[in-house]
């Protein structure tokens, strides 16, 4: 179950890195402005307020999740996410967490206390 698991978070951060690099590149070749299309309207506001808030939540879980289990360079994640995307690493974090907890024996749960 324990891979079936990670197996589901690589998937998903494949999927992330292919969107994020496809997407990113049109709007490269395309000159768009990043900041005018986050913040063009209240709607537009409310999107990058939304992801930019579980952005942060993500990269605290990451530092935090990491070092209790003793994951090493942790901060690496937060870092490739400004090149890739956080839609890449945080599953890819996620799968890397799956295979740690299935190293120590223990599924995410145990680790809870349920």
């Amino acid at each position: 179950m324990r891979n079936s698991r990670a197996t589901f978070f690589f998937v998903l951060s494949a999927v992330g890195l292919i969107t994020a690099w496809y997407f990113n590149g049109i709007a490269v070749m395309n000159a768009q402005d990043y900041l005018k299309a986050w913040f063009a309207k209240e709607v537009d506001w409310v999107l990058a307020m939304d992801l930019t808030i579980v952005a942060i939540a993500a990269s605290a879980f990451i530092i935090i999740e990491g070092r209790r289990l003793k994951m090493k360079r942790v901060w690496l994640y937060i870092v490739l996410s400004a090149i890739t995307a956080m839609a890449a690493t945080f599953p890819f974090f996620l799968a890397m967490r799956e295979l740690k907890l299935a190293n120590l024996g223990q599924s995410p749960l145990q680790q809870l206390g349920e």
